[in-house]
């Protein structure tokens, strides 16, 4: 279970350079913030910042802004980047609902999805990220041409997520039920802090890529 109060946790994410303060003034301006017209990728629910981070090691000439709703968990990131500074990474404490508030109309090239809390009852269906309404908020930020990718060990999260598809109006590109023993969807894949723990378990870790229909 995440911890959600670390005594001083606000303070330091408050003096953080690599921390967006204002993320709804910066809707439209993400060149800025970089100082460059690079593509931006998101992550939204980014936990301790490891598979951002390392995905923003391989791909420089990319930014990456991280979304995380609890200040305890962010911390973690935020000492993280602080110990090893990296010029394409940002991060955001948010609730991913307004992520649309943030981000301009097809302003992202690509939502990563890694590991996201199941809400598990069914009254609660709409908050879990990969949704048909948070599909609909992805779908005013994505590209034309946008991708979202999205795993998780849950196997019914990611059977609502395929069932989720159709009416919100995308379709797969790739997916697997076993995403470590795909050698073509492992090619280049970073782990998260939970999917190291979950495949060292013997989990099976279950992925998809989606597109909006018609693209891609």
């Amino acid at each position: 279970m995440r911890l959600r109060n670390i005594t001083g946790s606000r303070e330091i994410i408050g003096e953080s350079e690599f921390v967006i303060h204002d993320p709804e003034g910066q809707k439209g301006n993400w060149p800025e913030i970089f100082g460059n017209n690079n593509p931006i990728h998101i992550e939204i629910g980014m936990g301790k910042g490891r598979f951002i981070m390392e995905t923003a090691k391989a791909h420089p000439d990319i930014n990456y802004v991280g979304i995380e709703k609890y200040s305890s968990v962010l911390l973690r990131a935020v000492q993280k980047i602080e110990q090893e500074p990296l010029s394409n990474v940002r991060f955001i404490r948010m609730d991913a609902e307004a992520v649309a508030d943030v981000f301009d109309m097809e302003e992202v090239g690509r939502i990563y999805l890694n590991f996201s809390d199941p809400w598990p009852k069914d009254r609660h269906a709409k908050r879990r990220l990969p949704s048909k309404e948070f599909l609909a908020r992805y779908d005013r930020i994505l590209e034309k041409d946008g991708q979202l990718e999205f795993k998780t060990d849950n196997r019914e999260l990611f059977e609502f997520a395929l069932e989720e598809l159709e009416p919100a109006g995308w379709r797969i590109k790739n997916v697997t039920f076993d995403l470590h023993h795909d050698k073509e969807m492992m090619e280049g894949n970073i782990m998260t802090e939970y999917e190291e723990r979950f495949s060292s378990m013997g989990n099976p870790i279950f992925k998809y890529v989606i597109v909006r229909q018609g693209r891609g």
